[in-house]
């Protein structure tokens, strides 16, 4: 088995490539991607050279990768935000359709962008089935909603 891996390091860098990638889909951050790039450098340097160039090969494409490539991806990938919007946060000032009645004060519901939000009205008022709405606000799964005037 030893002598089988100590052949095929290259599996071996590629498996930590594709797991660097996988924790990088986790954590969103660009850095263990730099170490995947890494990975794959030593996989592609694996058939001519020995374990520890390998490992050197590894090191100096990771470090590459922090300084070279992790600041161009957050530059352009994210944007530098300091207050980036979840994605229930991106709803506020899209505009949907009731689809059951918002009774002054009470509960409704609105299609929304393919979902079904529970709402409330911002005002004391009755929204009827079919009339278009603004989200103004969001409370959990719950979103505030005005009425737009045709």
């Amino acid at each position: 088995m030893i002598e089988y891996l100590s052949a095929n390091l290259w599996q071996m860098w590629a498996v930590v490539s594709v797991v660097c990638l996988i924790v990088e889909l986790m954590n969103g951050d660009f850095f263990i991607v730099c170490f995947s790039i890494g990975a794959v450098a030593a996989t592609i340097a694996a058939p001519f050279v020995g374990f520890f160039w390998q490992l050197a090969v590894f090191i100096f494409f990771s470090a590459l990768s922090i300084f070279f490539v992790r600041p161009f991806a957050l530059r352009y990938l994210h944007r530098n935000d300091s207050e980036r919007v979840s994605n229930a946060d991106a709803i506020i000032g899209q505009t949907g359709v009731v689809s059951t009645a918002i009774p002054a004060g009470g509960f409704g519901r609105v299609a929304l962008g393919g979902d079904d939000w529970k709402a409330v009205a911002d005002s004391q008022e009755e929204i009827p089935v079919g009339t278009k709405v603004e989200v103004v606000g969001r409370e959990s799964i719950i979103i505030t909603v005005r009425r737009i005037e045709n």
